[in-house]
């Protein structure tokens, strides 16, 4: 079979995506390991019994709902090419958002900068990419996780520590100048969990008690304590918990705090500035 006759038919039977034809792509260059222009430039090149067997293996496990970033592996956030696993997160263009919005901020030259629950890593290493010159840690609970983490900041050569623990306890004796995090925040009542992408990431770093809040909470919380004189945070969150957790910030004591907004124009993100 040809690559543009496979193309078709891989994209005619994702009928539950809304992505099928970028879907059907991507695992045909994962298989084939070839650049996006080898298929535009040889679409009658044809495929050996092997690779069809391959890409109706990995086809099947796409029509069964299994995200394309844990079949191939890899996820790209802010240009970078992450290696992803069922043990975190995938991480989503919405978080892109918060990167930008660090970016930003009016931090030291040699910001201490920490990433709470980073998963894959994509926040951390997204920051350290564009700003060598900061002093960036990551933090992650799931011991697979770290080393998925740890793996990913070797591979794109940026220095960032990743330790195991649970939010703050292991910098517990640091203080930052900004410290960002994309916490479990979903309710874990809510139906949106037995759809798409979701059912296949650990319930661990999807849903948080007292309706998604509690781990925002903990970290509001305590994060004064971490925090240098002036310095940010930035927590991710639901497009429908922006007054809420704003509520809580302003609670804790933080200024200057905004909602902002993802790339669709939904609230993501909370921000704000400890100055006590």
């Amino acid at each position: 079979m040809r690559l543009d006759l496979w193309l078709a038919h891989a994209a005619k039977q994702l009928t539950h995506s809304d992505s099928a034809a970028l879907d059907a792509e991507l695992l045909l260059l994962f298989c084939i390991n070839k650049p996006r222009s080898f298929v535009f430039t040889w679409p009658d090149h044809p495929l050996d019994e092997a690779t069809l067997m391959q890409l109706q293996s990995i086809l099947q496990r796409r029509i069964n709902g299994e995200p394309i970033a844990h079949i191939i592996g890899q996820r790209e956030f802010w240009s970078l090419p992450l290696q992803v696993n069922a043990s975190t997160l995938i991480p989503r263009p919405d978080t892109e958002s918060l990167v930008e919005a660090a970016l930003g901020l009016a931090l030291p030259h040699q910001a201490a900068v920490v990433d709470l629950g980073t998963g894959t890593g994509a926040i951390a290493l997204a920051l350290k990419s564009e700003m060598a010159q900061w002093q960036v840690e990551a933090v992650e609970f799931s011991a697979e996780a770290v080393q998925l983490a740890r793996a990913n900041a070797a591979q794109l050569n940026l220095a960032v520590e990743v330790s195991q623990g649970s939010w703050f306890e292991p910098v517990q004796n640091k203080r930052f100048d900004l410290v960002v995090s994309n916490p479990p925040y979903i309710d874990p009542t809510d139906h949106h969990l037995d759809q798409g992408d979701v059912r296949f990431e650990p319930l661990s770093a999807l849903i948080a008690d007292n309706h998604g809040l509690a781990d925002i909470e903990h970290i509001v919380a305590t994060a004064p304590r971490h925090l240098n004189q002036g310095g940010y945070l930035m927590i991710e969150h639901g497009y429908d918990q922006g007054a809420v957790v704003k509520d809580i910030f302003e609670r804790a004591g933080f200024a200057n705090v905004r909602v902002g907004q993802d790339y669709g124009q939904r609230d993501r993100y909370t921000l704000g500035q400890w100055q006590c």
